[in-house]
């Protein structure tokens, strides 16, 4: 209950301003001579002169106070007595707190008014006469408040292991202390005007005698008296060092002995500590004024300036920067508070004047302050990422252009931060891979300590940096990426797997080229040793980045190309016999086939950059063992999606005449990846054919190939207002068309559609695509389509080569499974409503029940010209092309039905008619529909007339009728490694062959030359 009352007088004082206050209204009677005497005579001797017994020690005490306020001349013999009364109260108070407040509580009470009682009296004293009184009692009141400090230290109720908080509030709760607290503040206050170095001196002279007992003091008052207080404690530090010696300083830091060579340092390092917590600017700023004011030359003594200030000994200069960095390295907290504005003022002149005044210290010493400077810069709290750019801006040699306003420093300087910088280094190397030893050599050391000491601030704080640090590292500039890129790897060491992982990953992101890369894969050496599994964390890490979208396009497409330049290189190596499982290349490609699925939206990014950067990355990594099938068909989807865009860029920038390197390399290596997805599984091969069919017959990308999909769809006819004058007579025009179209026995008619007196209706007009672009995205799409379908693509891309098969004289075989994909998908996407079991023919006569799918078959091949080269391709594996026999068969009677009805002099006056005739019969000669003998007539056509080519047709359409296009009549050939068909079990072919010798006999003029290619 004491403590808390005391407690409560410690921070509001109102009651001994009550109590001073009361004293001072109060009248005193003056005593007489007689009276005077018997007093003076009672306060030597202890006795009672008219009672003739001793004095207790309440009595004696309330004796000596009317002395000191009636003879002031025996002010010094009163002080003294009133020691032992300040002593008896606060052993009585620490001894009721020990004994946790019994009887001896009554001795405190009754010598707490005679406290109150001087307390007033000095105070009183030192308010109507400062200059008389205040150096006096400041000095008694600071010196009792050692003696008793240093006294009771160590009892009970005052632990030595008691922090200075807890030793500031324990004495500001007893009645003594405080109220002599309170006069020596009371004194410094009225002495600061006019003498504040006595009140202060006296304050620091006790300190350093009764430290570190004292210190509570010093800290209290200084919290009072900030500004004075802590350039006064500074000053008296640093002439404690310098008396000491200041040579070993550094050593003793670092083996641990904590300023026991220096008795007043530790105590300097507490009082600050103290007032730092609301006093840390003042504090950062006598720092940094000490350090300013040791470099400045000193100037001479003005009248106001003391002759003790340190600032005009030039042993107290030389000594300051040694003693800073020893109390930044006893106290954390100075450190951090003056770190960060340190190097903002260590500008090119400051770094002279430092230089120069370090080469006047011996080379001991010397290594010592560089030693605990490299200390100090691995323990710093904060600022460690600005420190290391000052470091490494002012180590870097002058060829190096170094960014931003930094000059390049003197020679001298510069070889000097280069040797620190080296020696930071090395200390953070032995500090990151000793950290384990920490905890393993002593078995019973705490965990909790143990994790302090493995804490290196310097790398805790350059964790938040290490995207700077990486790109800073990038910039590869002479001995500065390499100091940089040793620390990326300690900071990696240090932070673990998941610092190790940020560190890669920002390497991977951020390099540009390949010697930049070369740092990623030099960062990986060393850790691998000890972060097994780095480069799948790296790469789960980057993919991680990808579906959160931190990174912009260009740093996207930078990540991409790196990672598919890192797969490639395992080709360099293997070349060079260099490689093995555990290799840079094989481990990213292992990571990067591991996460497909999430890189394959990307070849559909909005920039092209990052699509094609997509592609190149797919298409060299290596696919998965084993993968789902979800997965597999959204990448297939992709691949073909994308090879589809490749191809419209690729034509756009042909048209705007730009590079098209860029578009072609995309083209090969969505060409590659689509290959190489066809011949990892059954599954995948059947998804990019049938997508690669669907695309390219879709509206969207039909133009791509020289389809005309808005002249068949039926557009409305123009306006009338609109539709072109061309003299032409709708009526005319039907009755030519009406003699050619023959329905026996239908009441059907034909006629064409149009605007009376301005002929057939009119087509929207649409621009012709570019031949040259429609003739090469043919070509490659066939190349594709060939590629996937081939059996020599599907084993080597199986067997695990990323490339596509060689060529060689004689062309790779379709395989069959796959060409069938491409004919069933064909008839799907041309006629959905054929049953797949429509493979016979049936009497030509028979052909008009289906009149209007034939129409719509022979549209979609007008439309889509890229048919004919995929009939073709499904030729080529035969037998698959029997499964478009209902395509062929709508497509062949319509033609039949058109050349019946035309009243042109020759077949070459149709020319896509003739062009779709020749290519039909050469896709069923090589399907192997058709014999030999028939499959050749198509090169007949362009010499005959209409009705000619119509009776070489209805030979074809009649043999195809007799002899099914059944797949079981073909036959595989292990020689050829192809499925054949044997004609000679299909009968006599020469009654199907006498249309053809009877139309040979009658052009022998324009067909002589061909008679050789129809013999049986």
């Amino acid at each position: 209950m004491l403590k808390d009352q005391a407690m409560s007088v410690v921070f509001d004082g109102n009651p001994l301003k009550a109590m001073q206050t009361s004293h001072t209204h109060t009248p005193q009677s003056a005593l007489s001579t007689q009276e005077l005497s018997q007093e003076i005579k009672s306060f030597i001797s202890g006795v009672d002169t008219a009672q003739g017994r001793k004095l207790s020690v309440r009595e004696h005490a309330r004796c000596a106070v009317r002395l000191l306020r009636s003879v002031p001349a025996c002010r010094g013999a009163v002080l003294e007595h009133l020691r032992g009364v300040y002593d008896e109260h606060v052993s009585a108070f620490l001894h009721n707190l020990e004994t946790e407040g019994d009887a001896s509580a009554g001795v405190s009470s009754n010598l707490e008014d005679i406290i109150q009682e001087v307390h007033g009296v000095l105070s009183e004293f030192i308010r109507l006469n400062p200059r008389a009184w205040a150096p006096l009692v400041s000095a008694w009141a600071v010196d009792l408040l050692g003696q008793l400090s240093s006294t009771h230290a160590g009892r009970r109720a005052a632990p030595l292991s008691s922090s200075l908080n807890e030793l500031l509030q324990l004495w500001m709760s007893c009645a003594a202390t405080r109220s002599l607290m309170e006069a020596y503040s009371q004194c410094l206050a009225a002495m600061l005007a006019w003498c504040p170095d006595a009140c202060v001196d006296a304050l620091l002279d006790t300190s350093v005698q009764h430290s570190p007992h004292f210190d509570w003091v010093v800290a209290h008052i200084g919290s009072a008296f900030p500004g004075t207080i802590i350039s006064r404690v500074l000053a008296c530090g640093l002439k404690d060092f310098c008396s000491h010696g200041s040579k070993d300083q550094g050593l003793g830091v670092m083996g641990g002995d904590k300023g026991s060579r220096v008795p007043k340092i530790g105590s300097v390092v507490g009082i600050l500590g103290h007032l730092a917590a609301h006093h840390s600017d003042s504090i950062r700023r006598e720092l940094l004024r000490m350090f300013q004011e040791s470099l400045s030359p000193p100037c001479p003594l003005s009248p106001s300036s003391s002759s003790s200030s340190w600032e005009n000994s030039p042993q107290l200069r030389r000594a300051a920067i040694p003693f800073l960095l020893q109390l930044a390295a006893l106290s954390p907290t100075l450190l951090g508070a003056v770190s960060a504005e340190l190097v903002e003022l260590l500008r090119p002149p400051v770094l002279l004047q430092l230089q120069s005044l370090l080469l006047c210290l011996p080379r001991e010493e010397l290594d010592n302050m560089m030693g605990l400077a490299v200390h100090l810069i691995s323990q710093s709290p904060a600022g460690g990422a600005r420190v290391l750019r000052f470091l490494a801006d002012t180590a870097t040699p002058a060829s190096v252009i170094i960014s931003g306003p930094t000059p390049s420093p003197h020679e001298g300087v510069r070889e000097a931060c280069d040797r620190l910088l080296q020696m930071l280094l090395l200390h953070l190397h032995k500090l990151v891979y000793n950290r384990s030893d920490v905890g393993e050599g002593n078995p019973h050391h705490s965990s909790s300590s143990s994790q302090a000491q493995r804490v290196i601030p310097f790398l805790e704080e350059l964790q938040a940096h290490v995207g700077e640090l990486c790109a800073e590292t990038l910039r590869l500039e002479r001995k500065r990426h390499l100091w940089l890129h040793q620390l990326l790897c300690l900071l990696s060491v240090y932070g673990g797997p998941s610092m190790a992982t940020e560190a890669l990953c920002q390497l991977l992101t951020q390099a540009r080229n390949p010697e930049e890369l070369a740092l990623a894969w030099q960062l990986h050496t060393p850790l691998s040793a000890c972060l097994p599994g780095l480069i799948p964390a790296a790469v789960a890490r980057c993919v991680a980045q990808i579906h959160t979208h931190t990174l912009g396009p260009r740093q996207l497409r930078q990540l991409l190309l790196n990672l598919a330049t890192a797969i490639q290189s395992q080709d360099e190596e293997r070349r060079l016999a260099a490689t093995t499982q555990s290799s840079m290349a094989i481990q990213v490609g292992s990571a990067v086939s591991g996460h497909l699925h999430d890189f394959c939206p990307l070849l559909l990014h909005g920039d092209p950059a990052v699509s094609h950067a997509a592609v190149r990355l797919l298409s060299s990594s290596p696919l998965p063992r084993a993968s789902s099938p979800a997965h597999l068909l959204l990448l297939s989807r992709a691949a073909v999606t994308h090879f589809f865009l490749v191809l419209r860029r690729r034509e756009e920038g042909g048209k705007v005449g730009r590079d098209g390197g860029q578009a072609a390399e995309a083209v090969s290596c969505s060409v590659l990846l689509l290959s190489r997805l066809a011949a990892y599984s059954p599954l995948t091969l059947k998804s990019v054919l049938q997508q690669l069919v669907e695309g390219a017959l879709h509206k969207g990308n039909a133009d791509l190939f020289g389809g005309q999909i808005a002249d068949m769809a039926g557009d409305p006819p123009l306006s009338p207002s609109l539709s072109p004058d061309i003299g032409a007579s709708l009526l005319d025009i039907n009755c030519q068309f009406g003699t050619t179209v023959n329905f026996s026995g239908s009441v059907w008619s034909v006629f064409h559609a149009g605007v009376i007196g301005k002929g057939l209706k009119v087509r929207t007009a649409k621009p012709l695509p570019d031949p040259a672009g429609v003739i090469q995205n043919v070509q490659t799409l066939m190349a594709v389509m060939v590629q996937c379908c081939s059996s020599s693509g599907l084993n080597g891309a199986i067997n695990g080569s990323r490339h596509p098969p060689s060529d060689s004289d004689e062309p790779s075989p379709i395989n069959a499974e796959a060409a069938k994909v491409v004919a069933v998908t064909l008839v799907e996407s041309i006629c959905p409503d054929v049953a797949n079991g429509e493979l016979s023919w049936p009497p030509e006569e028979h052909a008009r029940t289906t009149v209007e799918r034939d129409i719509h078959i022979r549209r979609c091949f007008e439309a889509h010209p890229i048919l004919f080269p995929l009939l073709h391709v499904v030729a080529a594996g035969r037998p698959a092309l029997c499964y478009c026999s209902a395509v062929l068969r709508g497509l062949l009677a319509t033609l039949l039905g058109h050349w019946e009805a035309s009243r042109e002099a020759l077949a070459t006056d149709s020319p896509w008619h003739l062009q779709a005739s020749c290519l039909l019969v050469s896709c069923m000669g090589e399907g192997q529909l058709l014999p030999p003998v028939l499959g050749n007539v198509h090169e007949a056509f362009p010499y005959l007339t209409p009705f000619e080519v119509r009776l070489l047709l209805l030979a074809v359409w009649e043999y195809v009728r007799g002899n099914g296009p059944m797949p079981q009549k073909f036959v595989f050939s292990s020689e050829k490694g192809l499925f054949c068909r044997d004609f000679s079990r299909d009968g006599d072919v020469a009654r199907y062959v006498a249309p053809i010798h009877s139309v040979l006999h009658k052009n022998i003029d324009r067909l002589g030359h061909l008679c050789w290619r129809f013999q049986l």
